[in-house]
């Protein structure tokens, strides 16, 4: 399996060009093809790699060849596939495979199908580079690489000036979490003399927490998760990122993207349990962030918008994990949020697909026996993102409750009502859509239909993931082996050594569980009385709302706030830069040695006359003047 290893980022590699280079030639039929079945042997090669790990329990270390050497510094380019990666692999190529699947049917009638589906392989290229790399430094291309790619797809229609606008805001947010991800790139190789994986943890292992500036370093890591994570304060960019087409949400900011910074986490694992004040640190934005965005969920109307903003919410989560030292609890919920989230991302697609572009909730509704089993899938998600058992998101997020618990009560209890807030916003979005009676046009409600096959399908396999998904995490205290928390043992094995196991009674974390659960239902119950026996629905744009729910509603201004604060500002910095440095100053002062030129220059053109005797008469009046100065020169030494 080693040397085939190379081939998995390859393939969807191969796709971009094939489609890029004929995505004016070949057929729609050809071109959705060879992306999907390219992105599927990459999936079958990772299911392989997977194989071997699990069998064997040793990575997969692959030298494709010697990159660069400055004296002793020595960077290859090396794929390393261990237990990690080899489950980001899965994720990856397998959802990814669904997506593309599905874009086939979503995007049918784009006339840049081509360049779409060129973009999407390009994307599952440089995330695959960015999960296999075995040194920071790969990991920093891919890490770009996906960047770079966000903004092609959330930009794809660039004709319209708001999805242009949003595709810069996210490539712009993002940058600014990349230079803190450099910075640390840059302290790993100042202190530890290599940015290799194997070469860095095994030498931070040895240290102690004083031996290296590991705060400094992981906070500098963590700001580039922030940014690509979208976390307090670079979170704006994601919700305005819903402006690409529906697969590259599900991709992009469901799947992948967005949980790189959680792997770049889980990855360097040792330096940040080298750091418990970062790890701290950590754990307060991503629970701040989790309750943040959840409370402005709970508003949202446009059902797009309701998923971006609880991708954010379950990003932090998986930060508060993270910071709790959940390693595992954080990787596991990835894992199950990749389903769900991908799982109602595509529904919302259908969906919208269904009511003819439409993507406000108070113009859908009673779509329940119009679309079965996009209802039905979609059910299915927003019961395992609600953490009611046994559906997945109940193991995954359970485990980061109970870290949270033994590392602080506030912090659970405020993860706890934020559960509540998922609960009722991700119900309230269902009833919203799919109970009561249709409220959108009649020319909407005489073309509501079902989603094809190649729409559906992916739907029901991510369906079926989303709800027995979390048997491969569930704990001991309810009889399972934590089968996951196993097989990651060696990536987090020395960290498990400095904090050392955390456990809780069993009883304990039974009540713990039943907390989360009653909560989420009681949320789920009042959403069913608020929005389906009330029929309560949210009021138009040009109504007036109460304080605090306008507030949510506009997001709390933090754009405007962004808006006021920093953009405006740094405009007037470069109004006055341009006018008055640049223009006056610089420019002023060039143009004033051209025009001085060109001014002296007309003087002395004036003694070019073309006539010799005047020469003539200059060089005797010259001659005589030298004289004059040598004969008092001479005179003065006497």
């Amino acid at each position: 399996m080693d040397k085939y290893i190379w081939l998995i980022p390859l393939l969807p590699l191969a796709g971009f060009i094939i489609n890029g280079i004929g995505r004016n030639s070949l057929s729609k039929n050809t071109i959705g093809f060879i992306a999907s079945l390219l992105v599927f042997a990459s999936f079958a090669l990772s299911v392989g790699a997977f194989l071997q790990i699990k069998s064997t329990g040793l990575p997969i270390n692959v030298t494709v060849f010697d990159w660069f050497a400055v004296d002793n510094f020595k960077v290859p380019f090396s794929f390393l596939v261990d237990q990690l990666s080899s489950i980001m692999l899965l994720i990856i190529t397998g959802v990814g495979f669904l997506i593309h699947l599905y874009s086939i049917g979503y995007m049918h009638d784009d006339n840049g199908f081509g360049k779409f589906f060129a973009y999407l392989n390009l994307f599952v290229f440089f995330m695959l580079l960015l999960v296999m790399g075995s040194n920071y430094l790969i990991m920093f291309i891919g890490w770009e690489g996906v960047g770079l790619c966000s903004y092609l797809l959330i930009g794809f229609w660039y004709t319209n000036p708001s999805y242009a606008d949003a595709a810069k805001k996210a490539f712009v947010m993002n940058r600014i979490g990349d230079l803190g991800f450099l910075i640390g790139i840059f302290l790993i190789f100042t202190y530890f003399g290599s940015i290799t994986y194997a070469d860095v943890f095994s030498k931070a292992a040895g240290m102690h927490s004083k031996d290296a500036p590991f705060v400094l370093i992981t906070l500098m890591l963590f700001v580039g998760a922030v940014g690509k994570s979208a976390q307090l304060p670079l979170f704006t960019w994601l919700p305005d990122a819903m402006a690409g087409p529906t697969p590259v949400s599900a991709l992009i900011h469901a799947a992948t993207m967005v949980t790189a910074g959680i792997y770049m986490i889980a990855r360097s694992n040792i330096l940040f349990t080298m750091a418990p004040d970062t790890m701290e640190v950590i754990a307060i934005v991503g629970l701040v962030t989790a309750t943040f965005a959840a409370l402005i969920a709970l508003t949202q109307t446009d059902i797009k918008k309701v998923l971006a903003y609880s991708t954010v919410s379950q990003l932090g989560y998986m930060f508060l994990g993270l910071g709790v030292g959940a390693y595992t609890g954080a990787f596991f919920h990835v894992l199950t949020h990749a389903f769900f989230k991908a799982l109602l991302f595509l529904g919302a697609g259908s969906v919208i697909h269904a009511v003819s572009g439409e993507q406000d909730m108070r113009n859908m509704g009673g779509l329940k026996g119009k679309l079965p089993i996009t209802f039905i899938t979609m059910l299915v998600g927003t019961i395992a993102i609600s953490g009611i058992p046994p559906f997945a998101g109940f193991f995954s997020k359970d485990e980061i409750l109970a870290h949270a618990f033994m590392h602080s009560t506030t912090f659970y209890v405020v993860g706890v009502i934020t559960a509540m807030f998922t609960s009722f916003y991700m119900f309230r979005m269902l009833y919203l859509t799919f109970y009561g009676k249709f409220r959108g046009t009649t020319e909407q409600e005489h073309h509501l239909h079902e989603s094809p096959s190649n729409m559906t399908i992916p739907l029901i396999i991510l369906a079926i993931l989303s709800a027995v998904g979390g048997f491969i995490g569930v704990p001991e205290s309810l009889g399972g082996h934590h089968e996951l928390e196993h097989f990651l043992a060696p990536v987090f094995e020395r960290s498990t050594k400095i904090m050392g196991e955390q456990t809780l009674p069993k009883n304990t974390e039974w009540v713990l569980m039943a907390v989360s659960v009653l909560g989420a239902i009681a949320a789920l119950g009042y959403a069913y009385s608020k929005y389906v026996k009330k029929a309560d629905i949210p009021v138009a744009e040009t109504e007036e709302r109460p304080a605090l729910v306008s507030l949510s509603y506009h997001k709390f201004y933090i754009d405007e706030l962004y808006d006021t604060l920093i953009r405006k500002p740094l405009d007037a910095l470069s109004v006055f830069l341009y006018k008055v440095v640049d223009l006056l100053g610089i420019d002023d002062f060039i143009n004033g040695l051209g025009k001085g030129t060109i001014e002296a220059s007309k003087g002395l053109r004036l003694l070019q006359t073309g006539n010799v005797g005047s020469y003539i008469f200059m060089m005797i009046i010259g001659i005589i003047a030298i004289l004059v100065y040598s004969f008092i020169s001479i005179h003065n030494i006497k």
